[in-house]
């Protein structure tokens, strides 16, 4: 049981590093001399670098928006998970922490899902996805195995 409880929180633990990687890092599109990410767009020109804030249009506040969002569910359901295993009585199910892991990761989907909607309207067609759009598709399924996991988890003694 003590094996089973390590790997989860290291799912949980690397889940959550994900998301916070996905959020924080500045190439979530590439072309050869710019990067775009949630917060803000940047070039190379002359040996110099010039960033720009983010688009203020709604689609990327609401990326913002679930991806914050996801953070916040998971660590919620990180802090539960712990509460939930010192005072859950025996038999019981870490429901709470499944269900905020859960949500967590259909909030990063819904994040993921509206970038890769919106993005072809201002983004020429020789860009290509970064690693941290990938890492935040990565972070969904794991996310969610590991939310239901939770579910499925009863505590032993």
């Amino acid at each position: 049981m003590l094996f089973l409880l390590l790997g989860i929180v290291l799912l949980h633990i690397a889940a959550l590093v994900l998301l916070f990687v996905s959020t924080i890092v500045s190439t979530w599109v590439e072309t050869s001399g710019s990067s775009a990410d949630l917060w803000l767009n940047c070039s190379t020109t002359n040996g110099g670098s010039h960033c720009d804030p983010a688009n203020t249009s709604e689609w990327i506040q609401a990326v913002q928006a679930t991806m914050i969002l996801s953070i916040i569910f998971s660590v919620i359901s990180l802090f539960l998970f712990f509460c939930q295993l010192f005072t859950l009585q025996k038999g019981g199910r870490f429901f709470f922490t499944g269900i905020f892991q859960i949500l967590a990761s259909l909030f990063v989907m819904s994040g993921a899902t509206i970038y890769t909607l919106k993005n072809a309207d201002w983004v020429p067609e020789s860009a290509s996805y970064g690693y941290a759009y990938i890492l935040a598709w990565v972070a969904f399924p794991l996310a969610l195995i590991s939310g239901c996991i939770y579910v499925i988890l009863r505590k032993r003694e």
